[in-house]
């Protein structure tokens, strides 16, 4: 098992919060916030504002970019 910093963790909460990590990463970081009382609240407060925030709605692109990017998708397409 991995075992992190309290810098380390902070550079690796995304993935951990995404449970992109493997597993003897996501151990380590258990093990870290288990006896780090700063970054259990760190990683608290990153839950929280996502939960407030929610996901962002995806990005319009503009009618006229989306048509040229279709077009060049067709034409890629046919060669």
């Amino acid at each position: 098992m991995k075992r992190f910093t309290c810098d380390e963790l902070a550079g690796v909460i995304t993935a951990y919060l995404e449970d992109a990590l493997d597993r003897p990463a996501r151990d380590g970081v258990r093990a870290h916030l288990a006896c780090c009382e700063g970054c259990e609240r760190y990683v608290e407060q990153f839950r929280a504002t996502i939960g407030a925030l929610g996901d962002p709605p995806p990005e319009k692109l503009p009618a006229d970019m989306r048509d040229r990017l279709m077009s060049a998708f067709r034409e890629r397409r046919r060669l």
